[in-house]
């Protein structure tokens, strides 16, 4: 994402201690590269740098993770080896004919049938007795 580069560029730029302020953001990006994000835009860049790991939130700012802060690796392509030649003509494998084996009846499954449990018998609720409300006479 494009604005995520963005803000990660201005983090790096306003170097607070405590991290970068939503606002500050937007003004440095507004002043140095004169643009102007939208908050929607801002909002989701912001979400998904939390989400890879590239920016902590501290309270109400962002700063950068230590993974990010660190310079990226730079990806040092191996050198590929050369395509292995294919043979001209590559020979035509025969699929082996498979052996149909007749299916064995699972009978020990049929006998291992489902146990009813014996349904714990549940008493009946038994009625709570109403506290009577002794009346004084006057």
């Amino acid at each position: 994402m494009a604005t995520l580069e963005l803000v990660k560029e201005s983090i790096l730029a306003l170097k607070d201690r405590t991290g970068s302020s939503l606002p500050a953001i937007n003004k440095w990006i507004e002043s140095e590269k004169k643009k102007v994000i939208k908050k929607h835009v801002m909002k989701a860049a912001l979400k998904s740098g939390l989400e890879k790991g590239v920016l902590v939130q501290v309270k109400a700012s962002y700063k950068l993770s230590a993974e990010a802060k660190k310079p990226p690796k730079k990806k040092t392509a191996p050198k590929k080896k050369a395509a292995p030649k294919k043979k001209t003509a590559p020979k035509k494998k025969t699929a082996p004919k498979k052996k149909t084996v007749p299916k064995k009846k699972s009978a020990s499954k049929k006998k291992s049938a489902p146990k009813k449990k014996a349904a714990s018998k549940k008493k009946p609720a038994t009625k709570k007795k109403s506290a009577t409300k002794k009346t004084s006479k006057k």
